[in-house]
């Protein structure tokens, strides 16, 4: 439901809990020091295979900025993922895979994590009503902050992308994505705590990567 399989592919519930405990034994694998390379190795691979599984998507509806949006949250963890493999993994000397570990490999993830901003910034533009309809009752203007954060992701994306205050850039989304996680999500996980959606988007926006805005 999250992010669909198409209906053609054979065994899509078995996919789906294999993908949920892939995920589950890879974040605790990644707590214990004697497990965290093997985790980051399993984990990096199986984020880029999520990631293309969307570009049939994009494919098809090029012109939609939601699948732009998901295409983007997906490629924003892929960034995380691939920071975690390029300072964990530990590959031996001469491995093909040796590009994408070391500070070259946090470079291209920080790329990554760049661009991918801009969709979702975006989004909040496009689907103005919908953002504002996220934004806390108790503030005023709502479908300005809604306005505003998507500005203000885009800027961050570009920021990052250039090294125009990168820094700056990189801390303002990390304050961003923090504050939509406390005042957007952690509210619904109180007022419906039962219901899986607000748990999944408070995990997925809480841990968000930041690769060095160096």
């Amino acid at each position: 439901m999250w992010q669909p399989v198409a209906p053609w592919i054979p065994g899509r519930t078995a996919l789906a809990y294999g993908s949920g405990l892939l995920m589950l034994f890879g974040g605790l694998g990644l707590l214990v020091r004697a497990t965290a390379a093997w985790s980051a190795r399993i984990l990096f691979p199986y984020l880029i295979v999520w990631l293309l599984l969307k570009l049939p998507a994009l494919l098809v509806a090029p012109q939609m900025e939601a699948v732009w949006l998901g295409f983007g949250e997906l490629a924003v963890l892929l960034a995380g993922g691939w920071v975690l493999f390029a300072k964990l993994a530990g590959l031996r000397e001469g491995s093909p895979l040796s590009f994408a570990t070391g500070e070259k490999g946090i470079r291209i993830a920080k790329i990554l994590f760049a661009v991918s901003l801009i969709p979702i910034g975006l989004s909040h533009i496009v689907y103005v009503k919908q953002t504002a309809d996220f934004v806390p009752a108790w503030l005023p203007y709502r479908i300005g902050w809604a306005y505003v954060t998507g500005a203000g992701q885009i800027a961050c994306g570009l920021g990052v992308l250039f090294s125009i205050f990168p820094c700056v850039a990189a801390r303002a989304e990390a304050g961003m994505i923090s504050l939509f996680t406390l005042l957007v999500w952690g509210p619904a996980i109180l007022d419906a705590p039962t219901t899986r959606t607000p748990w999944t988007a408070f995990f997925i926006s809480w841990p968000s990567p930041l690769p060095h805005g160096e």
